[in-house]
């Protein structure tokens, strides 16, 4: 299956979407997983990040292309509840790549261009994403995160930064932070926000975090990890007290020595969500 994002509904419904196969699962409370959205629909291509908008009654998912030819990298909007698409926003320039999601309080919905190094929104109602900020220091932007109304955290995977974008009124970032960590990121992934300036975050090196925002004008952040230990985790999120993360074991796909390997069962793990 090759997990590489997860997101959730507030009645403990969990979303995965699958790097493996392409498509998108449904686990509801007490009931076997099903496929929700199948590869290919409306043409999806290679599936990253996934976000549910309960707001907007609308799953976020990103579509990669695989190679020279296909369907350009987009952000692909399907019904929550039926899987039905209800619209593809296709990356502007060249060579985009899609990662994850966040929606502001007013339904804009904000995107990771980890390839270009950019944050894309799509305002309520625009057919086309624009460019939000665009900055050095957002070199393989991946995971992202409201924090309070008009901040947005971004993390970077290569470089293991954790950066905050202050929004204008325009949805456009007006200045991009870095963030003084209380230690290294190892490949930092998905985050979802759990609070008033609090992030449940993923690191890939297989550790589960809670990250919390202090000091002068919240530029310090604190990461508690809750978990470690597991194999390679790119994604969390949060539902009814619980925090979930995924192995994604993405080695035995990307890494030519673990070729012809079994993987294994893919599992993901829940842990109780501390309350402060």
């Amino acid at each position: 299956m090759f997990p590489e994002s997860i997101t959730s509904t507030a009645d403990g419904t969990l979303i995965v979407g699958s790097w493996g196969h392409n498509n998108v699962l449904r686990i509801a409370p007490g009931k076997p997983a099903e496929e929700l959205i199948k590869p290919g629909t409306g043409g999806l291509n290679q599936v990253l990040g996934v976000f549910a908008d309960e707001k907007g009654k609308t799953l976020w998912v990103c579509s990669n292309r695989l190679g020279p030819m296909g369907e350009p990298t987009s952000a692909k909007a399907f019904d929550l509840k039926t899987g039905e698409l209800k619209g593809s926003y296709p990356y502007p320039g060249n060579g985009g790549f899609c990662n994850d999601f966040a929606a502001a309080a007013d339904g804009t919905i904000y995107a990771t261009d980890t390839r270009q190094g950019s944050i894309l929104m799509l305002k309520p109602g625009s057919k086309d994403l624009e460019i939000a900020a665009k900055d050095p220091l957002l070199a393989a932007a991946d995971g992202l995160a409201f924090g309070e109304k008009t901040i947005l955290y971004v993390n970077t995977f290569s470089s293991g930064k954790l950066l905050r974008l202050d929004l204008g009124e325009d949805g456009k970032a007006k200045s991009v932070t870095e963030l003084k960590l209380s230690r290294p990121l190892d490949r930092p992934d998905g985050m979802r926000a759990i609070g008033k300036n609090r992030l449940l975050l993923a690191e890939n090196s297989g550790k589960m975090d809670i990250v919390t925002f202090e000091g002068p004008d919240l530029q310090n952040a604190t990461i508690t990890t809750l978990k470690d230990g597991f194999d390679s985790t790119p994604a969390v999120t949060a539902t009814r007290g619980m925090a979930w993360i995924a192995e994604g074991k993405l080695d035995f796909k990307n890494n030519p020595a673990f070729k012809d390997k079994d993987p294994g069962t893919f599992k993901m793990y829940a842990i109780p969500l501390p309350k402060n």
